[in-house]
């Protein structure tokens, strides 16, 4: 035992220093202002932290987007029979959205980690009535992760993994549809945009309690499709955890 700790001390050791010299080689960008960020220890500025709206309470009892005080339901919520179970996301997409677009298409990976961070803290009590089996990201169609080089719903999923100690899976759902991206299409043809757009990959892994992940949670079609594809795969109970949401329809 003494041994087996002095040699984690050693692994812990060679990791902050390697940590250290690949900062020094690629430094970090602060997923609000994208300078670089100055504190060795930190994955934001100092400055910025704060800046990034957490959406707070009252929230939409199924989608978690914020509702009125006497409301259970946001509109969309209200007229429409979703496939999960319930959902939380953890900021307001309206201030993080120059954020969201660098995460997705400007190559900033580093992010992944700082969210992945916040959402384990702020969606703790989420995760705690949940209890997911494991997370399973969103996945892009081959092509379009050809093109981007990552899947930043798969980054946050593996980053979140590792703060709540989940296992996560990647490959169990394919995008078999190359779909147009959901911000050009109205909340219908969003829905007929990804109509089997996904299927199981293996069918070796059983899941109970499934926890969809995702950067941006709008109308709700993206995890309603992923949702009737698990669903179909034997998950009992789906759930979903979104970086940003868009305002209550």
């Amino acid at each position: 035992m003494i041994y087996a700790g002095k040699e984690n001390q050693h692994q812990n050791v060679i990791r902050r220093v390697t940590d250290g010299l690949v900062r020094i080689v690629y430094p970090l960008h602060c997923p609000v202002c994208d300078d670089i960020v100055s504190v060795p220890s930190e994955r934001i500025c100092t400055g910025c932290l704060g800046k990034l709206k957490l959406l707070a309470p009252p929230w939409c009892m199924k989608c978690g987007k914020k509702v009125e005080d006497d409301a259970e339901y946001c509109m969309d919520c209200s007229r429409k029979e979703h496939l999960y179970d319930r959902g939380r996301a953890l900021y307001e997409y309206a201030g993080t959205a120059e954020s969201i677009y660098r995460f997705k298409y400007g190559g900033r990976r580093e992010y992944a980690e700082f969210f992945g961070a916040e959402m384990a803290e702020y969606l703790s009590d989420f995760y705690q009535n949940v209890k997911p089996d494991a997370l399973v990201p969103i996945p892009l169609h081959k092509k379009r992760k050809i093109q981007r080089g990552y899947n930043q719903a798969e980054l946050l999923a593996k980053a979140l993994g590792r703060q709540w100690n989940v296992p996560v899976y990647p490959n169990l759902l394919e995008r078999v549809k190359n779909t147009v991206p959901q911000k050009k299409l109205n909340p219908i043809e969003r829905q007929n945009n990804l109509k089997k757009a996904f299927n199981i990959t293996r069918n070796d892994v059983k899941l109970k309690v499934t926890m969809v992940i995702d950067d941006i949670y709008t109308t709700g079609a993206t995890i309603d499709e992923a949702a009737r594809a698990l669903r179909e795969a034997g998950a009992e109970r789906i759930y979903f955890a979104a970086l940003t949401c868009g305002a209550g329809i």
